[in-house]
This record gives C-alpha cells, structure tokens and sequence, in this order.
C-alpha cells in the first residue's frame, strides 16, 4: 500500500507498533502529510489502541511551551498529548533504554487537579482547580528515525510523550511562577533553569490545556495529571545514567537508566 492511500488509523497502528516493539518509524510527512487536526485524530486513534489492551487514562501533557524547546525542536505552536497509567515510571526506580527506540529526558512540574477543567478559564480559575503541584520529569521518545519530525508528524505521536516521573505533591500555594531547578546526570549538573521557563509561568500551560482539550470535545477530570512542559532542552539518555532533579521548595527525584 503506498503512503499516500494510508488511512488514519494505519497510521495509529503503525505508530502503536513503533512505540510497543520499540523500533524507529518512517515519517510521515512526505509519505502521508497529514493536516493538524489530521494529526490530533491519529493521536487519539494511537491512545485509544492502548486503552482497548487495558491501559487507563490519567492526565495529559503539554509540549512546547519553553523558548529553549521551542529552539530545539524547530517549531513555534503549542501541542498537547495524552498520559496513560502504563508511562509512569516510579521515582528512584527504573527505565530500560530496551523498552524506548531514542528517550530523552527534561525537567516539568506537574499539576494534579481536584475538580474538572475545560474551556476558556483565567488562571486565578485554573490554580483554583489544582490540589497540588509536584517536580515531575517527563521520558520524552520520538519513534521517528534520527528524532526528526514535522508538527503533525510529533502530534500523531501523541506529542513524543513515553514517560512519566512523579516527586512528592506539595499544597500549590506557594509561589511556583520561578522555582530554580538543576537536572543532573550521574551527580554532574546539565541543566539549570527555572520553572519561569514555562511560558513566563507554569499557570499558563494549565490555562492553555484547559482550552485544547476544549477544542478536542474533551475535560480534564478531577484527579489529572497535567504535565506543564519542558523547562529546558532535554537531555539524552544513556544506559547507567542516574538522572536527578532538584527543584526549589519541592525537593529532589530521580530514577536509573538501564539496558
């Protein structure tokens, strides 16, 4: 069958199986370019895929929403993608480079909401929905062969999104707008920036989610997980590495990379 007479959900299945086997995918982009909304509808078909096998939804997560990611990545837009129970990884355990194709790692801070969020709200309404905040870093892994992609290749790809790692959840009243940060490999820092770093203030991110998953007909349910977004350029990941983050006021996690 030739790329361009691929339907939708060929193009979930093949990503599906790309994230599962692992091994590296063809792009779509010139294959079978697909438009944005194009690419949001794959994204759901690729989640839908792992629910049906038993998976379970629990947040979503935001991507592209730092200066330094938005450099890194070559693009200027806002993406979002969906977080299931099966990506987290637990803090201080494991993650074996076996199970990804190329991952890569960046420091976030998280939100877990207490009351349902959805459509246009400021962001006194947003930090209203939130019961806690957590140091958070996310696996990301593009299936693309050499990490290369265009938007709607990445959003089809439910926004390079593989992983999850949760810190201890902290009451959200303190003041999160600029919180320090350093992520550390095998005890040697490699990235330091702040919380700032999140389009200005991480409330900002939440506000956004709450309008796109709006537009995707969706809610954010009480007891989300929103994953705000990359606060610096990630960092790849290599087998042995113990990666740490130390993020001011909320403390320290970190986890092993194995074979």
């Amino acid at each position: 069958m030739s790329g361009s007479s691929m339907t939708l959900e060929e193009i979930a299945r093949e990503l599906d199986v790309a994230a599962s086997t692992p091994h590296e995918a063809e792009q779509f982009a010139e294959r079978r370019p697909m438009s944005l909304a194009e690419a949001y509808d794959v994204q759901k078909m690729l989640i839908q895929r792992r629910v049906d096998r038993g998976a379970y939804r629990i947040g979503m997560k935001m991507g592209f929403t730092s200066r330094a990611k938005m450099v890194q990545m070559g693009v200027h837009d806002m993406i979002w993608g969906r977080l299931t129970h099966d990506m987290r990884v637990d803090e201080g355990g494991e993650l074996k480079l076996s199970t990804r194709v190329h991952p890569r790692v960046e420091p976030e801070i998280a939100f877990l909401l207490n009351k349902p969020l959805s459509g246009t709200v400021s962001a006194i309404e947003a930090l209203g929905a939130v019961e806690a905040i957590a140091p958070a870093m996310e696996i990301i892994d593009s299936r693309y062969k050499a990490f290369k992609f265009s938007l709607e290749d990445v959003v089809a790809d439910n926004a390079s999104s593989s992983g999850i790692v949760l810190g201890a959840w902290h009451r959200p009243d303190i003041d999160f707008s600029n919180l320090g940060l350093i992520m550390s490999r095998n005890g040697k820092q490699t990235q330091i920036g702040t919380t700032a770093a999140i389009l200005g203030h991480p409330i900002r991110s939440l506000v956004a989610a709450a309008r796109l998953v709006a537009e995707a007909g969706e809610t954010l349910p009480a007891g989300s997980i929103v994953m705000a977004g990359g606060a610096s350029a990630a960092e790849a990941l290599v087998a042995g590495d113990w990666i740490e983050l130390e993020m001011q006021s909320l403390g320290r996690i970190g986890f092993h990379v194995t074979a």
